[in-house]
């Protein structure tokens, strides 16, 4: 008898059911359809050995003019700036003490020290860099005292404590000559408040840090207690970052990596900058900063509360000025659709803004207007502030009700697995959402926090190909990801690693786990007849560093079962490699589902390296009977 040819069609599909979609894939992960067929994912491997502290959610790259490469980190902690293998602290200083004004105490036996600053404005995680400290008379020496240190816990508006330390971060414990309170000329450097690693939507107890405020207290949203989001862009070879909701800040290239960076409003010449914004964008061509949720101007001075819908932009090619007048470019407009601004992005020859309900088109059009800003689409906001990518054939984002694509106009994206992307996302944390560009094989993702993995954190992925118009969903850590253009390969950050993506094929050396391609069920003679199954053609491709020194294996699985609402059974597992040419297997069913996995049990010689694409798969089907 002939053998049946499976040919499924590209793409994932869940907006039915398993059985509706047959002939089509219902599952997978860690795969991607290229020219309609699956095939495994890129691996990855660390850039560097180096970490970083926190929770990196943005990444920016940029040349400087004599062609030295930086990638900019923003984490809910720190801002960093990579040049070769080393991430260099930039984070900006928010205070100095005068001299005198902190002291120590210290309790025999203990690590704890409590220092004490009269309205020090700190929160818990801060850095703080004490020097001009002499020692306590005990363990705890000035070498102690004079480092960075992170704080443990706030006591009250004077006084929080860190837990002493030496240079190489090996606690010390303080001894009964430590009586001293580190001496009349100790200065403490506080860099920006950190924020949050989480997302909060509403004011009330633990709003803050576990354990901050009383039980019933109310504490309100502000920069420090809400989830931190950075955003970057160049000034030509310099700088610009801005945490959502903070303040804008330069960073000068020349200065080197060990200087930090400034707010804009301690620029040389600086008139009238905004001191507070949600993001900080330079408009193509014309050059012009572009504040999005500035604080306005009211008699003569920034009022140092942000408008959520207001953009102030800077006088043309400058950084520094923003009062608007009849001899500059320099101004603001407020938008009318939406309560607040969620975020922006810059574009072909316009800047597009989202607010919480509409999508704005800001273009340069020269005085005395500057910028017409034009309502492009309502009713089309975007879920959070990172979820919008450019891509070859216009912008794409995410919002709650779906996937759009902007290219002149709005149009809505068809999504084969949008109801299994909204019944898994964790609506929660929307704002940790992002959205990315593989380009090299023509795909838009989105990573987003699963209600289903119940960790509020970035935990799977969705993938659209905007060439052959397929989806395909998946399961991976990464917060913040970046494509290949200033540098070689797709980067992507994970628990304090910045990752080359789309390197080799494995999990930064060892072999890559849980890939597989699910099919939706298809009949067996109709699937009016119980059928037997026995034998399979597989038609796999091998390829990667493994096909010369090892044997690559997957596995395919056989799953069956006679009705819709019955649960599958799996009849048999069978592993494939590059010289398998059938599978002798035993199955009767109505309906049966194919899968294609890694062989997650395998030697490790036979998985590492190894790179696979799935063909057309040939099953013997027989009309038989149930024995």
């Amino acid at each position: 008898m002939p053998f049946a040819k499976f040919q499924f069609k590209a793409g994932i599909d869940r907006e039915g059911t398993a059985y509706t979609n047959a002939g089509g894939w219902f599952d997978g992960s860690l795969i991607r359809f290229r020219k309609g067929f699956v095939e495994k994912i890129g691996g990855w491997a660390r850039n560097t050995t180096n970490t970083f502290l926190g929770t990196c959610r943005k990444l920016f790259a940029w040349i400087s003019l004599e062609g030295s490469k930086y990638l900019f980190l923003g984490t809910h902690l720190k801002a960093y700036v990579q040049e070769g293998n080393n991430f260099y602290d930039i984070t900006p200083i928010r205070s100095t003490t005068a001299a005198g004004d902190v002291t120590f105490s210290a309790v025999d036996g203990d690590a704890t020290i409590t220092v004490s600053d009269t309205a020090h404005g700190a929160v818990q995680n801060d850095f703080v860099t004490f020097s001009g400290a002499v020692t306590l008379g005990g363990n705890i020496t000035d070498t102690v005292l004079n480092q960075e240190y992170q704080i443990t816990t706030i006591v009250d508006a004077d006084s929080y404590t860190i837990e002493a330390k030496d240079t190489s971060g090996v606690t010390v414990t303080a001894n009964a000559s430590d009586t001293g309170n580190g001496g009349a000329s100790v200065v403490g450097t506080y860099q920006l408040n950190v924020g949050l690693d989480n997302y909060v939507s509403s004011t009330g107890y633990g709003v803050g840090a576990w354990g901050a405020g009383g039980f019933g207290s109310s504490t309100s949203l502000s920069f420090t207690n809400q989830l931190r989001l950075w955003y970057a862009d160049n000034f030509g070879e310099d700088l610009i970052m801005t945490p959502r909701g903070g303040g804008i800040y330069y960073w000068d290239e020349s200065a080197g990596t060990s200087t930090r960076a400034v707010n804009i409003t301690s620029l040389s010449g600086a008139n009238l900058a905004p001191t507070v914004g949600l993001q900080a964008i330079v408009s193509e061509t014309d050059r012009h900063v572009l504040v999005l949720g500035a604080d306005p101007i009211s008699g003569g001075a920034r009022t140092g509360s942000s408008d959520p819908m207001l953009i102030a932009f800077s006088d043309q090619e400058s950084i520094t000025e923003w009062e608007p007048k009849t001899t500059n470019t320099a101004g603001s407009v407020r938008l009318s659709a939406g309560s607040e601004i969620i975020g922006g992005i810059r574009s072909r020859q316009e800047t597009l803004v989202w607010t919480d309900s509409a999508l704005y088109s800001v273009q340069f059009v020269g005085p005395p207007l500057t910028f017409a800003v034009n309502l492009v689409n309502q009713g089309v906001g975007m879920i959070s502030p990172n979820a919008c990518i450019n891509a070859p054939n216009g912008v794409y984002w995410m919002a709650e009700d779906g996937f759009y694509l902007y290219n002149g106009s709005v149009q809505r994206v068809v999504c084969s697995v949008l109801s299994y992307v909204q019944q898994n996302l964790d609506l929660s944390q929307a704002y940790k959402v992002f959205a990315l560009l593989n380009k090299e094989f023509n795909e838009v993702w989105w990573f987003y926090p699963s209600e289903q993995d119940g960790t509020g954190e970035i935990s799977r992925y969705v993938i659209y190909n905007y060439l052959e118009n397929s989806w395909s969903i998946g399961a991976l850590v990464r917060t913040a990801w970046l494509d290949e253009d200033v540098f070689t390969s797709p980067l992507a950050t994970n628990n304090g690693y910045l990752y080359d993506q789309e390197w080799g094929q494995d999990d930064d050396g060892s072999p890559m786990d849980n890939v597989f391609i699910e099919s939706s069920d298809f009949d067996l003679q109709e699937g009016n007849d119980i059928a037997f199954i026995r034998r399979i053609i597989p038609d796999v491709k091998f390829y990667g560093d493994n096909t010369s020194s090892g044997v690559p294996t997957i596995n395919m699985v056989l799953k069956t079962r006679n009705f819709p609402s019955e649960s599958l059974t799996t009849n048999v597992t069978k592993d494939v490699s590059n010289n398998t040419d059938q599978l002798h297997v035993r199955a009767r069913a109505r309906q049966a589902v194919l899968r294609i996995q890694s062989d997650d049990d395998a030697n490790s010689a036979n998985r590492l390296g190894v790179q696979w694409r799935l063909g057309y798969t040939r099953m013997d089907i027989q009309p038989d009977g149930k024995r």
